[in-house]
């Protein structure tokens, strides 16, 4: 299991609610369970349905589309340390200890594709 970034809402959101706001969004479901978003022809997962929206990115891609995932939810991306996610002015943003990093630019971090970290 991987480093998980959690989509918190202020009221918890419904399954429903998140497969009817993701949709127009370009998102998919996969299975039951699985959130994903497409990058040329293939379908790559972003996060998983466990009573909430939740993410194990192993990709600035896959960051990125979490980012853009929860703004679409009208939430908040936390991390498993409390670090907060967010999109600034198309820049994505990591709030933590009293700090912030920039990560990237979306857009760029989108065309980047989901090619995997590397150790």
């Amino acid at each position: 299991m991987g480093y998980e970034l959690r989509v918190v809402h202020e009221a918890p959101l419904a399954f429903a609610e998140v497969a009817k706001a993701i949709a127009p969004a370009g998102f998919e479901l996969s299975g039951a369970d699985e959130i994903v978003a497409r990058h040329g022809a293939a379908a790559h997962g972003v996060a998983r349905w466990r009573g909430q929206v939740i993410g194990e990115p192993g990709s600035d891609w896959q960051v990125a589309q979490l980012v853009r995932l929860t703004h679409l939810l009208g939430a908040r991306l936390v991390g498993e340390d409390g670090e907060v996610y967010v999109l600034r002015d198309g820049v994505v943003e990591v709030f933590a200890g009293g700090g912030v990093t920039e990560l990237g630019k979306l857009d760029e971090m989108i065309e980047a594709g989901p090619a995997a970290w590397s150790p």
